[in-house]
């Protein structure tokens, strides 16, 4: 895979990424998309904001693509939709990758796809319908130099955690990471681990596939800063974050805050500070 698309995704000064996410709709669930109900608005924020890539579905890339000029976010295109957030489940759950997904990436200037391998305890046909699409994504990625993108979620189990909450065990995280990377990953959008301080491992076992770090749920602005700094030390090479910028009260701020820390080496307080001031 030639890396040409990714020269548009990895700061050309700290060879990092910020990649916000808000693809939560194309799952179906009503608490996804809290605070995304206008999807044009919330394109419109972001591209103040300016961080180094919007990840979008196949129906919303557009409202991105369509704006004019050349700075400007780039687009990481998910290619894959599933019903495993529920809580409770449907009786049939399901995940399916979008048909031509890669020439749609195309089409559409993607520097990336995006897809998910899911480990779900008690379902191991879900990790096979992924690790199927997965397979076929790689075979047209490859024709069309799309850099591919996996995204390994090992998941608790839904009747003890509730909507397949993430699993931070650190083995399991990176058991599957690994998985991701045999399966031809040009990039991984991994979990956070319960413990951070081991985080390396992730890195490591990954071995040169770049690792860029999910956010999850919301959580308050000194531990994202702070659990961006500890990725980020172990050797991330960046972050994907949906939630913790798109619900936060001032979406620009906190990129710009998260991009300090990314791209200028900025402290936490220091950031933490910056981002305080636009309050006052």
């Amino acid at each position: 895979m030639h890396p040409y698309r990714l020269n548009r995704l990895f700061n050309p000064r700290s060879g990092r990424a910020l990649d916000v996410a808000v693809d939560h709709g194309f799952f179906g669930e009503a608490s996804f998309i809290t605070g995304i109900e206008n999807m044009t608005k919330v394109v419109d924020v972001l591209l103040d904001a300016a961080p180094d890539a919007i990840q979008l579905t196949l129906g919303q890339a557009h409202k991105l693509q369509s704006r004019p000029g050349k700075a400007k976010p780039s687009l990481v295109l998910r290619t894959d939709v599933a019903n495993v957030y529920g809580n409770p489940l449907d009786a049939h759950i399901f995940s399916h990758h979008v048909p031509h997904a890669i020439e749609e990436a195309v089409r559409l200037d993607a520097v990336a796809v995006c897809a998910n391998l899911m480990q779900l305890p008690g379902r191991p046909e879900i990790r096979e319908a992924n690790i199927r699409s997965i397979m076929a994504l790689r075979e047209e990625a490859t024709r069309f130099a799309m850099p591919l993108m996996i995204e390994p979620l090992v998941m608790q189990d839904n009747s003890t955690a509730g909507g397949y909450m993430v699993d931070g065990d650190i083995d399991k995280i990176v058991t599957l990471v690994r998985q991701a990377v045999e399966l031809g990953a040009d990039l991984i959008k991994a979990d956070p681990a319960d413990d951070l301080s081991a985080y390396s491992r992730v890195i490591e076992v990954a071995d040169g596939v770049p690792v860029l770090v999910r956010g999850g749920g919301r959580v308050d602005d000194r531990t994202l800063l702070e659990r961006t700094a500890r990725v980020l030390d172990a050797g991330a090479a960046g972050i994907v974050y949906g939630r913790n910028i798109v619900q936060h009260p001032d979406p620009a701020g906190i990129t710009a805050a998260l991009m300090r820390v990314l791209h200028d080496g900025a402290s936490v307080d220091s950031a933490l500070s910056s981002l305080q001031e636009r309050s006052r």
